[in-house]
Order: structure tokens, then sequence, then C-alpha cells
């Protein structure tokens, strides 16, 4: 029988197995996830993608000063701090949580002119760049080495913890 439970889990573990697709979507145990909010002109316009900056004058220059300056901890990375896109962005989220400090992220996958305006800012080519108290700090390898040799916390003990 085509549609018995055997096949049909069987076909079910196929599709969980499978690459994610190019055009924004993302597999997670066999269910299918779009990051892109679709084109549709049926599609109510408060549910359509807008961009804020774009009647304003603030520039993407500036939302990142603003990050910078008022996030004690600020960092720029692929993914969220709970879903960490890279192996990079990870390793500097667990690091700076074993601080138990709070921190602010933003996804720079999201908008390559956030990620460009980002370089810009840092003069730095890669990601994560970490900022803190105002200053660009680097990516994961310089955090693990400044927590490995004691650095990292010295310059995180007068940021307030979460608690």
């Amino acid at each position: 029988m085509a549609g018995s439970l055997p096949n049909i889990l069987k076909r079910f573990a196929a599709r969980s197995l499978s690459k994610p697709q190019l055009g924004g979507s993302l597999y997670n145990y066999g269910l299918r996830f779009s990051t892109m909010a679709p084109n549709d002109p049926d599609t109510h316009d408060d549910f359509k993608p807008t961009n804020k900056l774009e009647n304003s004058s603030t520039s993407l220059k500036d939302v990142v000063e603003q990050d910078v300056k008022d996030n004690p901890i600020m960092i720029y990375m692929k993914g969220v701090p709970e879903f960490p896109q890279c192996g990079f962005s990870s390793l500097a989220v667990k690091v700076l949580q074993q601080y138990d400090v709070p921190f602010s992220a933003r996804n720079i996958l999201e908008d390559a002119e956030l990620k460009s305006a980002v370089k810009g800012f840092s003069n730095w080519p890669t990601f994560p760049q970490i900022f803190i108290k105002g200053e660009f700090v680097g990516g994961s390898d310089i955090i693990l080495n400044m927590h490995q040799n004691g650095e990292l916390k010295d310059l995180l003990k007068d940021v307030t913890s979460k608690k």
C-alpha cells in the first residue's frame, strides 16, 4: 500500500535529510521555513516587508553608530544568538554567554547593505564583529583568546549582569 505508515515515514525521513534550497528557505526536521516574504499582490500591506529607513533621514551608518553607542556589548553576526548560522558566530555567542552579561545582536545575513555598513564602520572584513563599550574588539578568535587569558573578564567586569 503506497500510503502505509512505513512508506510515509520513509519519505519523511528522506525529506528531513535534504539540503536547504537557495531562495530564502530553511529546512529543519523536514519542515520548510521561508525567510522571505512572498511578493504576492493579495498579501495585505501589514504583512509585506518594509524598509523603515527608506522614508527617514537615518542611514545604516547611523544605525551601526547608535547600536554601538547604546549597547555595552554589540555583536554583528551571521544569524541570531539563539540560532547562529556559522561556527564563528556560534563561538562568539558561547564565549559571551559565559559571562552572563546582556548583549545585543544584529543578523547581517538579513541585509547586505547593513553588512557593508558594519564593515565600513569597523574597517574589518569578517564576521562576527564584537563591540564592547563602544569600541571594536574583533571577531570570535580575538574574543576567545581574551577569554582564555583573562582580558575579557576584566573588560566585562563593570557590564551589568542580566540577573
